[in-house]
C-alpha cells in the first residue's frame, strides 16, 4: 500500500501535519475544514498513501489533493531479518540522509524503535551511533513515517484489535529525542491521536541520556513513559560515559526525575544501565544505584553490553550481571536483564549505525569506480 515517490516531484508529504495544519491545507483548497478530518482518517487510521483510494472523499477533492500533496514514507534502502525475528530497515529520507528503525518481536508485545536525529550529538562511549556525527533533526512527518512504515511491512491498516505485531513505542533509536522536542513531541502527538495511528502515551517510551530541562515538559505536554539512560553512578564516571553528565550531573537528573508530572498516576520511570565489564558492574555500583533513586517509583533495566566495531569495552560476565541485578532486586526495585536482540545485524541496544556507514562507503566506493573509468 505505501507509495514510494520522488523527493523531486514538488508535493508536499501530508505525514506529520499536525490536525490544525492539516486543516489549514484543506482550506487553502477551498474545501471546508471537516474535510480535514475525513482526510487525517484515511492517513492515519487507513493508512492510504493514494489518494484515488481514498473513496470517503468526492472525486474533484481528491485531484486537488494528488496535484498538491503526497503521503509516502521513508524509502527502505535495506531491510535486514535477524536469526530471532528483530527486523532492521535502512531507510533514506528526501535529502538523502539515512537512519535506522528497529521492530523488536516479543511475546506479549512488538516494539518499535524508532530514530529522532540523523546521528547524534551526545558521543557516548559505549554507543556506536554516538560515534556518527550529528547531520540534522529528524522532522515530524519523519519520525511518523517510521511508524507507518512499520505498520505498511506488518499489513496493519486499519490496526487490528488483537495479536498486533506493533504494539509500543520507544524513542531509543539514533539521536537524542529532547534535544529534538519540538518535532519528537508533535509526532508523538500524531502518533497518539486515538482517530489515527492511536498508540497510547502508556505504550510509547522516550529515553534521554539527561536533557534536565526539558525532562518536565516532556511529562506536562507528553505524559509518555520516561527512560533515562544513567550508566554509571558517579560523576567521575558518568563524565566519561555519557559526557552530557558534565553539563546535567547525576544530582540534577534525579531531581528532575523526582519531579516527573507522569510519577503522579503510577507511572515508573525506567533507569537504563549498560553493564560494562571492571568499569561500574561491581556491588558498590549496586548499592549505590539503590541509594540514588530511593524514593523514585522505578525499575532497572540492565543491558549486557553489546559490542561493535572499535569499541574497548567488554559486557559483564552473567555471573556479575546476576549478582548486581539481585543487590537492585533486593532493595525493591525490579531489575530486569535485557536479553539482547539482534546481534547478528548490529540491532542491538548502542549498535544502531553500521548498515548505513557501510551503505554510504560501499556508494561511495561505487561513485569513485565509475569515476575511475571515466
Amino acid at each position: 500500500m505505501a507509495q514510494a515517490l520522488s523527493p523531486d516531484d514538488g508535493r508536499k508529504n501530508l505525514i506529520g501535519l499536525s490536525r490544525d495544519e492539516l486543516a489549514g491545507e484543506i482550506e487553502s483548497l477551498g474545501e471546508k475544514r471537516f474535510r480535514a478530518r475525513q482526510l487525517w482518517h484515511e492517513i492515519y487510521a487507513r493508512g492510504e498513501t493514494d489518494f484515488e483510494r481514498m473513496t470517503t472523499l468526492s472525486k474533484p477533492f481528491r485531484a486537488s489533493l494528488a496535484e498538491r500533496y503526497r503521503v509516502s514514507r521513508p524509502d527502505i534502502s535495506q531491510h535486514q531479518l535477524s536469526n530471532d525475528g528483530t527486523q532492521k530497515w535502512l531507510l533514506g529520507l528526501d535529502d538523502r540522509n539515512q537512519i535506522e528503525t528497529v521492530h523488536i518481536p516479543e511475546t506479549d508485545r512488538g516494539t518499535l524503535c524508532v530514530s529522532s536525529q540523523v546521528g547524534c550529538t551526545l558521543t557516548c562511549k559505549f554507543c556506536h551511533t554516538g560515534t556518527q556525527r550529528l547531520v540534522r533533526d529528524l522532522e515530524p512527518g519523519e519520525i511518523v513515517g517510521q511508524v507507518m512504515l512499520a505498520r505498511d511491512a506488518f499489513g496493519e491498516w486499519p490496526a487490528p484489535l488483537g495479536g498486533r505485531k506493533l504494539t509500543n513505542i520507544v524513542m531509543m533509536g539514533m539521536g537524542e529525542p529532547l534535544y529534538n522536542y519540538d518535532n519528537v513531541s508533535k509526532a508523538l502527538r500524531v502518533v497518539m491521536d486515538n482517530e489515527g495511528i492511536a498508540i497510547s502515551k502508556r505504550k510509547i517510551t522516550l529515553s534521554t541520556s539527561g536533557v534536565v530541562p526539558m525532562i518536565e515538559q516532556c511529562g506536562r505536554e507528553l505524559g509518555v513513559m520516561l527512560a533515562i539512560s544513567l550508566h554509571a553512578v558517579r560523576d567521575e564516571l558518568r563524565d566519561v560515559l555519557v559526557p552530557l553528565n558534565k553539563k546535567y550531573p547525576i544530582k540534577e537528573l534525579l531531581a528532575a526525575c523526582r519531579k516527573y508530572p507522569p510519577l503522579k498516576n503510577a507511572r515508573r520511570i525506567t533507569f537504563e544501565y549498560v553493564m560494562l565489564k571492571d568499569v561500574n558492574d561491581s556491588p558498590a555500583d549496586a548499592r549505590e544505584l539503590v541509594r540514588l533513586i530511593s524514593g523514585i517509583p522505578a525499575k532497572v533495566n540492565l543491558i549486557p553490553f553489546n559490542p561493535w566495531p572499535g569499541t574497548s569495552y567488554e559486557c559483564s560476565s552473567p555471573e556479575t550481571i546476576e549478582r548486581f541485578a539481585q543487590i537492585v532486586m533486593n532493595a525493591g526495585y525490579p531489575s530486569p536483564v535485557r536479553t539482547p536482540r539482534g546481534q547478528d545485524i548490529l540491532a542491538a541496544c548502542g549498535q544502531l549505525k553500521s548498515a548505513s556507514e557501510k551503505l554510504r562507503a560501499s556508494q561511495r566506493g561505487a561513485a569513485a569506480q565509475q569515476a575511475g573509468a571515466a
